[in-house]
């Protein structure tokens, strides 16, 4: 019987084939072990809506509690209570606190409650623990801004808008120009008083007119109506009392009417009408002035205000970024 010749180079390729067989099946069920983590999920969802919920709730309750300390230091009475500066910085300071300490308690509980990942790198580790506190942050300010408008939110925001109103009532009064300004342009109260003024007459002085004018004047001013003419004068005052001084015509007229219900001259007449008109018109520009300090003042503290709050949610995220990351080391130990 003939034995066929196996030449050397088919035999080496058995022996091969055969290793390599038996190294597949060796090393198949760690193949399959370190494929199954990179088919789950490497967001733990369940841990993020938990240290969400928690910091959400935190945020709240200490948002409160500043609100009641705020509104039990400020008063609108004057020297009493806490001023608008130091107002200011304690709330900024309390939100910033209250930033550290919910973003903290979120993050720290979203990293340790959250599924340990098996044949994971270290720095993926790292990665998914500081993500993982990102997102519960994330998700915490939108369940509070949502909070804030419901009717918890209401309650919270009266208060801050109530100890907002006490501070600017401590600080001066700028809406009191602001409403002083708005009368100039309603019932006209301030000008009425001025109106008053222009006929006082001085008892002290002597007449100057001669006898027949000094009978004859009384009988004319009884002809006439004082409201009317007080009115007139002024309507002929906010006539002109925003574009300059008061037309030479309006001036004589006007002194006129004051002549004839003081017993002034002529000229002196015109001359109390002309200061009279300054001072009104002084005060209107004061009134102005000081309701546009006070709009500036506002849009500066809304400034002021959006930009700490912006600083404050950056490191509340930082804090419960890195608060998951302590926590999920915590997990692994």
């Amino acid at each position: 019987m003939n034995v066929p010749n196996i030449s050397a180079t088919d035999e080496l390729g058995r022996r091969r084939r055969a290793s390599d067989e038996f190294d597949q099946r060796r090393i198949s069920p760690s193949i399959q072990t370190e494929a199954l983590p990179t088919q789950a999920s490497a967001v733990s969802w369940g841990s993020i809506i938990a240290g969400a919920t928690a910091a959400a709730a935190l945020a709240l309750i200490l948002t409160m509690l500043g609100t009641g300390l705020g509104l039990s230091s400020v008063s609108p009475w004057a020297y009493t209570g806490i001023s608008a500066g130091a107002f200011g910085i304690s709330a900024i300071l309390w939100l910033t606190i209250t930033q550290l300490i919910a973003s903290g308690v979120g993050g720290y509980l979203a990293g340790r409650l959250r599924t340990k990942w098996i044949a994971t790198d270290a720095d993926e580790v790292y990665f998914r623990d500081t993500a993982h506190g990102f997102l519960a942050w994330a998700v915490s300010a939108l369940m509070t801004a949502a909070l804030l408008t419901s009717m918890i939110g209401t309650i919270v925001s009266g208060g801050i808008q109530a100890g907002g109103a006490a501070a600017a009532a401590t600080a001066g009064g700028a809406a009191a120009a602001g409403a002083e300004l708005a009368k100039y342009n309603t019932n006209n109260e301030p000008v009425r008083y001025f109106m008053d003024s222009l006929f006082r007459t001085d008892v002290s002085a002597a007449p100057t007119s001669t006898i027949g004018e000094s009978a004859s004047m009384p009988e004319t001013a009884q002809q006439q109506n004082p409201a009317d003419t007080a009115s007139e004068v002024t309507r002929i005052f906010m006539n002109s009392l925003r574009t300059g001084p008061l037309p030479p015509e309006d001036v004589r007229y006007v002194g006129q009417v004051v002549a004839q219900r003081t017993g002034l001259p002529q000229p002196e007449a015109e001359k109390r009408v002309v200061d009279t008109y300054g001072q009104v018109q002084g005060k209107l520009h004061e009134a102005e002035t000081a309701a546009k300090e006070a709009t500036d003042k506002t849009r500066k503290t809304s400034v002021y205000a959006s930009l700490w709050f912006f600083i404050s949610l950056l490191i509340g995220a930082f804090t419960a970024s890195y608060a998951a990351t302590y926590g999920g080391q915590q997990r692994d130990l």
